[in-house]
């Protein structure tokens, strides 16, 4: 499966452990759980001695949040380390398959990307690794007394499975944890039909945890949580832990099934039930090579003896064994169930002995032919489901070797008439040939480790395809209503499982959605169909998802710090979109398995490129994109490397309004841009020239921006208080947002967040004139030389009066000297609608260098301090609250507002009507009548 996944790593010196420090961001990983391996990495003998056991990082707090949206999940890991020692330890914090896209240690941030893999990847200078299975594997080293906080936050889609949802998360921090707690949190509009909290599975041991699990159910909400104390975790096997597994199913009726409706997408989860069982021929193909000798063979005996209590009368099979040798039980057909039959099956299956090589081709070719030639027989059933089971523990080491000519075989002899099933047992199995040759053929692979119980593993992966209900399944909708539509077609469907479909809706406009079901059971054509009112679907998958997001927003706090870990806003921002993201995860999917299937080098390079473009969009990490990852330089002593310093200047900063309609300022990027720190970003600080990798300097990015539609927000630290406004100017207006031209040594400012702003200027008239112009496709620099950079591009440069950092296709930040920084966001959409542009956000990053007499629609309010008090209540109404700003009243309402690229919610106090009475002046007064107009605030301020 696939796997969204967001990582933060922050380590800052102790001296600022009270500040809080958070970043999102994305990737994909194909896997199913996440694993906290911070154990020491092997090393040589002779060096053991050297090492201090003791020098491995403390965990200080390891809490884990999961909200699971209609199936769903996104999780939300926080950990808190701290390297009590001098020296960095062997490896610090090590995420295997989950390697970071921004690092952010000792007050620096170190960015990283997803990107387009090329043929060969290196694991070295800072690399992850991605392999074909999806694998990726990042440590990084936590300096010396350094305290160190990881983010990562994850989405997986839950597979149904014998009828019921499981969720795993893998709880194995290697020591004892002085903070501890995992919390899942379940919403579904259908309500929960079973819900199972597993003992922890810890290898072939499971754990008792009961104690410490509570259940809390409240319609639509059912939580879990789990926080064992050091003392508990003591008790459970030393504090090793384990995997903890949730099981639920919800209730589901007879009929279409399940659709929901959210921002132009919608998924479709299609799981019948009560049908009769359709008949099956099936073909076990079982591995008897010499490496099977002992427990291999022994539980896939245990195994096969079982299932053949469960095949159905009605039911056709027959048994195959391949080692050098191919041996049929029943040569040249297939025979129905029946006491007899099982007998003799069982003595087959006794008598097996592992003996010689693997001759996976002959066995495949053996059993494809068996079970084609009983498909052309008179005794095979009309619609009867055909099958190949087929098991293996290595590799072809006799007859046809070559992965690829097994492959075209396999299809050469399958015909399209039957599916391929196959298991992989151990370590020394080549899974991608297994892999292709079950999704070439309608199959599914599955892999039992070498320290499995694989007698169970086999058994219940028997039990999920062992009772088809339907065959031949085809999901149509509206043509006319819908397009980029997942896979559709399905051959099988079995008892318990689920079939889910997700597309694009071509027209919001549309009220209903055709959706037709056609099917075969046993002797019976089933066709389903009905219209679905999208209006109130899309009411129904809001509610459902705003009872989620209040469930994210309650993470808990550091105990010791105060810091709230943002896990909540880490989930928010993308679970608002939860149906467009299984659309993207699903047709991703399709894509993997599009290219797996192709058969032309053409078909395969279409697939490529169309799973890679949606792998970048949704910032996937998938066998076709790779994430290269920038590392902290820590010397020998293990301290960091120092900071480079810049020298100071002076400017001013305006924005002109790029023209869009007001519907649209909720409207996000399809997160095509990366999203930077919401408090620490890069400043490229080279001189002279262009770097094309910029070093990285720390900045504290404050919430006063400009951003929206635009939105105006306005921290006051002083008075601890936080005021938003909006401007509904007119299309073409030039803001004068930050001025200071007569009093200040470096000026001008905006914030990083999405904004209806088309272009951003800040202008310096000392000691010459020189300007920065930022659009979301260039940025032109006129200082010493006038230069025109791409905004794709990662690039520094210094111009002596102005420095400008662009990260590609994510952020702009632009210093006036070495105290005054600003930092613009570039919101690019992928697939914009009619109202969409792409448009930047305006955030200050530093503005110590600005004087008092600082102006401007944020630059007034840089020094001001505010108070809140409220007016007296009149009969029948609540007391209003009013800000005291400059001596002025201003009635204001509580409100919340999303910035930092809507990783971040904000409580503020709205003043409405254009912000009248809260700024200086009207709106009007702030128009510029070009980008370079720096001219002194002309007017006074308000009165009461």
């Amino acid at each position: 499966m696939l796997l969204l996944l967001t990582f933060l790593i922050i380590c800052s010196s102790p001296t600022v452990l009270g500040q809080q420090e958070e970043s999102l961001f994305e990737d994909d990983v194909d896997l199913a759980d996440f694993d906290l391996d911070i154990a020491p990495r092997r090393v040589p003998r002779q060096v053991k001695t050297i090492l201090n056991k003791e020098t491995k990082p403390h965990i200080q707090e390891l809490s884990i949040k999961t909200t699971i949206i209609s199936r769903y999940a996104f999780t939300a890991v926080y950990c808190a380390m701290l390297n009590r020692h001098s020296a960095p330890p062997q490896r610090g914090f090590s995420a295997s398959r989950s390697p970071p896209e921004h690092t952010i240690i000792g007050g620096r941030v170190y960015q990283s990307e997803v990107r387009p893999k090329q043929k060969k990847v290196k694991q070295e200078n800072g690399k992850a690794r991605n392999k074909e299975s999806g694998e990726a594997r990042m440590s990084a080293s936590i300096p010396g007394r350094n305290r160190a906080v990881f983010l990562l936050t994850y989405e997986e889609l839950l597979q149904r499975r014998l009828g019921r949802y499981e969720h795993v998360t893998s709880l194995r921090p290697l020591q004892l944890v002085s903070r501890l707690s995992l919390d899942v949190t379940i919403v579904d509009h259908s309500p929960i039909t079973h819900l199972q909290v597993l003992p922890l599975r810890n290898g072939r041991s499971t754990n008792s945890g009961s104690s410490k699990t509570q259940v809390k159910k409240d319609p639509p909400v059912t939580s879990i949580t789990f926080g064992p104390n050091i003392v508990q975790q003591a008790k459970i096997t030393n504090g090793l832990l384990g995997d903890f597994v949730i099981r639920y199913d919800v209730q589901r009726e007879m009929g279409i099934g399940d659709i929901q409706v959210l921002n132009g997408h919608f998924v479709h989860y299609f799981a019948p039930k009560d049908l009769p069982a359709v008949p099956k021929n099936v073909v076990f193909v079982i591995d008897t090579s010499a490496s099977m000798v002992g427990t291999k063979i022994r539980q896939t005996k245990d195994a096969l003896f079982t299932i053949l209590k469960d095949l159905r009368p009605g039911d056709h099979f027959n048994f195959i064994s391949f080692s050098n040798k191919i041996k049929v039980w029943q040569p040249n057909r297939l025979v129905p169930v029946t006491p007899l039959n099982i007998r003799d099956a069982k003595k087959f299956i006794y008598m097996m002995v592992p003996t010689g090589g693997t001759n996976i081709d002959g066995g495949i070719q053996t059993g494809s032919d068996l079970l084609r030639e009983y498909l052309s027989s008179p005794d095979a059933g009309p619609n009867s489901v055909s099958l190949i089971i087929f098991m293996t523990d290595g590799r072809p080491t006799v007859g046809e070797i070559k992965s690829t000519a097994i492959l075209a075989n396999t299809r050469s002899a399958v015909q399209e008439k039957f599916c391929i099933f196959t298991i992989g047992m151990g370590n020394d199995v080549d899974y991608r040939l297994l892999d292709r040759m079950a999704l070439e053929n309608c199959g599914m692979m599955r892999r039992i480790p070498e320290d499995a119980d694989a007698s169970a593993m086999l058994k219940g992966f028997y039990d999920e395809i062992g009772t088809p209900l339907l065959s031949d399944i085809r999901i149509n909708y509206t043509e006319d209503s819908v397009q980029y539509v997942t896979q559709h077609l399905f051959t099988n469907y079995f008892n318990g499982s689920e079939i889910v479909i997700a597309g694009k809706l071509t027209n919001d406009s549309v009220e209903s959605l055709h959706v037709q079901v056609t099917a075969s059971n046993n002797d019976k054509n089933i066709i389903l169909e009905t219209d679905i009112p999208l209006r109130k679907r899309q009411i129904e998958t809001e509610k459902h998802v705003n009872a989620a997001r209040v469930a994210m927003a309650s993470g808990p706090k550091t105990p010791a710090s105060g810091v709230t870990h943002g896990l909540g806003i880490a989930l928010g921002s993308i679970a608002e979109d939860f149906v467009e993201r299984v659309w993207g995860f699903l047709s991703v999917k399709d894509g993997l398995r599009s290219r797996l299937r192709s058969q032309t080098s053409k078909e395969r390079e279409d697939h490529i490129k169309q799973a890679t473009n949606l792998s970048l969009t949704y910032n996937f990490l998938t066998p076709l994109t790779n994430m290269v990852v920038e590392k902290p330089e820590v010397l020998a002593d293990g301290t960091m490397a120092p900071t480079p310093t810049s020298p100071p200047s002076s400017g001013d900063a305006v924005s002109n309004v790029n023209e869009l309609p007001s519907d649209a300022e909720d409207e996000e990027p399809q997160r095509d841009n990366k999203k930077p720190s919401s408090q620490n970003l890069s400043l490229g600080n080279k001189i002279g020239k262009v770097e094309r990798r910029p070093d990285k300097k720390s900045i504290t990015v404050s919430k006063t921006s400009a951003d929206g539609d635009p939105h105006f927000v306005v921290e006051f630290p002083m008075s601890k208080l936080t005021v938003c406004f909006n401007i509904n100017g007119e299309p073409g207006h030039i803001l004068r947002l930050v001025s200071d031209h007569k009093n200040s040594a470096p000026p001008g400012s905006h914030k990083k967040q999405r904004t209806y702003f088309s272009t951003i200027t800040i202008v310096v008239d000392l000691p010459k004139r020189a300007y920065i112009e930022v659009t979301p496709k260039k940025v032109i620099l006129d200082g010493r030389d006038r230069m025109v950079l791409p905004c794709h591009s990662t690039v520094s440069v210094d111009s002596g009066v102005l420095s400008v950092s662009i990260v590609g296709k994510s952020n702009v930040t632009v210093t006036v000297g070495g105290n005054v920084m600003f930092v613009i966001l570039l919101h690019q959409y992928k697939n914009p609608a009619s109202y969409q542009r792409d448009h930047l956000g305006f955030y200050i990053g530093n503005s110590k260098g600005l004087s008092h007499q600082c102006h401007g629609l944020l630059g007034q309010f840089l020094y001001e301090e505010v108070g809140l008090a409220e007016l007296p209540a009149e009969a029948d109404s609540e007391p209003s609250p009013v800000l005291k700003v400059k001596e002025r009243s201003v009635p204001v309402v509580k409100k919340n507002r999303r910035i930092f690229s809507g990783t971040q919610n904000v409580d503020c106090w709205f003043a409405r009507n254009n912000a009248a009475k809260l700024i200086d002046g009207q709106y009007e007064d702030y128009l510029m009548s070009h980008m370079f107009d720096t001219g002194d605030w002309p007017h006074g301020t308000n009165t009461a």
